[in-house]
């Protein structure tokens, strides 16, 4: 399991532990099956647990939760992620500055 699926899927389990399989798959624009592929390594790592809803009319119904451990690994590839992506977004930034530069300069853009 990659990163950016581990933070995509810590990130979305934090803002609602209750989201069914099928949910969250939707929510990371994957598959059932690999959903639940995924969830098992959370689990797994430790990095999430899981409980039923005692209150729950739907016994089949569980809380992924994330443990400390998953909080602080979130809370890491958290920080890289934002690392990342701002190393792209200044990276897209200057092609755009040099492209609009050339543009100008060829007359295509008013200057």
């Amino acid at each position: 399991m990659n990163e950016d699926l581990t933070f995509q899927a810590l990130h979305q389990l934090k803002a609602n532990p209750k989201l069914s399989q099928c949910q969250l798959a939707k929510a990371l624009g994957l598959s059932l099956g690999r959903t639940h592929y995924c969830l098992r390594a959370l689990i797994e790592r430790r990095l999430v647990k899981v409980e039923h809803f005692r209150t729950s009319k739907n016994k089949l119904a569980y809380a992924y939760l994330l443990t400390p451990e998953g909080l602080e690994t979130k809370a890491r590839i958290t920080a890289r992620f934002i690392q990342r992506k701002r190393a792209e977004y200044d990276a897209l930034k200057a092609e755009l500055e040099q492209l609009t530069a050339e543009a100008k300069s060829e007359g295509l853009l008013p200057p």
